[in-house]
């Protein structure tokens, strides 16, 4: 059964790996394209790659329903799983209609925000997660249906639209995804949530594959839709897993971005001034991002910064926040 359970993770990866080449073609054909702005010559790149994402790993998941329901004879938590998909797929569809006015007009941030909070309706109905809650000193507390209609969705509008501030470098989206789902689907596990470790490993997968073509230099951008979709991923398995806390501290990095963001009343772009090697610069006199902070902090060490080298210390403090989240809360999860 264990290996056969297999089966979704590599449809995930598959299916996104082999529709990606001709989204790519068709995305350049109808002028769904990008500039890549941390290069010194602007190329054009396809936008929109998350709508392979999310075909992968849709299909891996209700091929894992059809596992569990043909041939385990199960229906044990297929009406979440079915919650979960309605709302990444209710995500994607608002970031695919996000990034089709552009990066630079898009939705109006007020209208964005109500369009995520009917994302977080399939969760309500179910009344999906434990409205019970430990808190220091007072210990627990039954929140009732404060839980599922007030923390729920704002728990998802946060994540969801907070998840594209740390963004703007090849392949920093997709790595960052696949590094937070991961831990949160070993940390599920861990606690005894096999199933929503199989279905976060199914969106780990698709990441990868679109990793590949995300990478430097990158063929493909993900775009509002694999970002709007990957940071609701990460509150709805953190709410269906019972794990609210350890998902807030993976989500330092994030939390940092949004301050850091606000610093600049979110005008400044998280782009480095490219040179004509590639090399990189900081782009304004104050840090506005971790992207920012990172150019600053390996100038100290090396005068050639590259985007390369961006999103390989940004993932380094990412694997050492989930790290020592693991440390930390030990206790609840082994």
């Amino acid at each position: 059964m264990e290996l056969l359970l297999i089966i979704p993770l590599l449809v995930a990866f598959f299916v996104t790996f082999l529709i990606l080449p001709a989204w790519i073609k068709r995305a350049k054909k109808f002028g769904l394209v990008g500039s890549d702005m941390n290069k010194y010559k602007k190329t054009s790149v396809a936008e929109a790659g998350g709508i392979a994402v999310i075909t992968g790993f849709v299909l891996s998941v209700l091929l894992y329903i059809a596992i569990k329901t043909f041939y385990i004879k199960s229906n044990e938590n297929v009406i979440e799983i079915f919650a979960l998909l309605v709302s990444i797929l209710m995500l994607a569809f608002i970031g695919l209609m996000d990034g089709l006015l552009g990066w630079k007009i898009g939705l109006r941030k007020r209208f964005r925000i109500i369009l995520c909070l009917f994302a977080a309706v399939p969760l309500m109905v179910i009344n999906a997660g434990y409205s019970a809650v430990l808190l220091p000193i007072v210990g627990h507390i039954n929140l009732g249906l404060i839980y599922p209609l007030i923390l729920v969705p704002i728990a998802i509008v946060g994540t969801s639209t907070t998840f594209n501030f740390l963004a703007g470098f090849n392949g920093l989206e997709s790595s960052q995804g696949i590094l937070i789902l991961s831990g949160l689907s070993m940390v599920a596990y861990f606690t005894g949530y096999p199933w929503l470790t199989l279905v976060g490993f199914c969106m780990v997968l698709s990441l990868m594959a679109f990793w590949i073509f995300n990478k430097v230099p990158a063929k493909a951008f993900p775009g509002d839709v694999l970002t709007y979709p990957v940071g609701g991923m990460i509150a709805i398995i953190a709410i269906l897993g019972n794990m609210e806390k350890i998902a807030i501290f993976f989500f330092i990095p994030y939390i940092i971005e949004v301050i850091l963001k606000l610093k600049g009343r979110l005008v400044k772009q998280s782009f480095g001034k490219p040179n004509k090697d590639d090399s990189l610069e900081m782009p304004y006199n104050k840090i506005y991002g971790l992207e920012h902070f990172s150019i600053w902090f390996l100038k100290k060490f090396n005068d050639k910064v590259y985007e390369r080298n961006v999103v390989v210390f940004i993932n380094i403090i990412q694997i050492a926040i989930i790290l020592l989240g693991f440390l930390i809360f030990r206790q609840n999860i082994f």
